[in-house]
């Protein structure tokens, strides 16, 4: 299990909710307290401003809102999550309510057994609710993602559910302009209507993980804020 410094959170934190660019705060605090590539990593994917966080919460949604919905789905998104909970890797549960692994969508991700093994407990959940269509949309760019893309479009034929799945260059563009968006990524839930942690629910319906998502200290209250307004902290 990773292990960061509670001040290290606060500082991150305390410093979105003044306004500071994340990068530029993530590169701070990691130097102040010499976290590791894998402490950066879980800052990062873990803590947005309490007023990001407020938002994106709205926005999100239950398996309810699946019922006769069009659903749009971050394909590499969803399935690399819960991949990750197959392999039974650190999950963590970010400050704006969607569980997500430290690793994120990398070049270097290639399909397997895995995948596949995902890719249909991930529609057993979704043959149980019925959205009325589920379009699949995959990063171009990364190894193999017209096969998998393929593979999906059986997967879901042999489902009995209607939808279809694509690879393309920018999955961002499709994808806001459905009413319903499975995702956890942070910028693309930013720019939707409503979205729905369809990774997250799979791993709480099946019980997939055998560790604790993690999740790190509870967000500070408005009184803690006010107590620090007076720092100088220098980026």
């Amino acid at each position: 299990m990773i292990k960061i410094p509670a001040k290290a959170v606060a500082d991150m934190r305390y410093l979105l909710s003044q306004g500071y660019e994340k990068n530029q705060v993530l590169t701070w605090v990691g130097n102040k307290y010499q976290l590791s590539k894998d402490q950066r990593q879980l800052l990062n994917r873990s803590i947005c401003a309490p007023e990001t966080a407020k938002k994106r919460q709205k926005k999100k949604q239950g398996l309810w809102r699946l019922r006769g919905s069009i659903l749009g789905i971050d394909g590499h998104n969803v399935l690399i999550t819960v991949e990750s909970a197959l392999k039974n890797r650190i999950l963590l549960l970010a400050d704006d309510g969607f569980i997500r692994d430290i690793a994120g969508v990398s070049a270097s991700y290639r399909p397997s057994k895995t995948t596949y093994k995902a890719l249909k407990v991930i529609l057993t959940l979704l043959s149980l609710y019925k959205p009325t269509q589920i379009d699949w949309y995959y990063d171009a760019p990364l190894s193999r993602s017209g096969e998998l893309a393929a593979t999906t479009r059986k997967f879901l034929k042999a489902c009995g559910l209607k939808g279809k799945a694509e690879a393309v260059p920018v999955p961002e563009r499709f994808l806001s302009a459905y009413p319903l968006v499975a995702t956890s990524d942070g910028a693309l839930i930013d720019i939707c209507s409503e979205v729905i942690d369809l990774a997250g629910e799979v791993i709480n319906f099946s019980k997939l993980t055998k560790q604790p998502i993690l999740r790190l200290k509870k967000l500070p209250s408005e009184r803690e804020y006010w107590a620090r307004k007076n720092e100088k902290i220098m980026l």
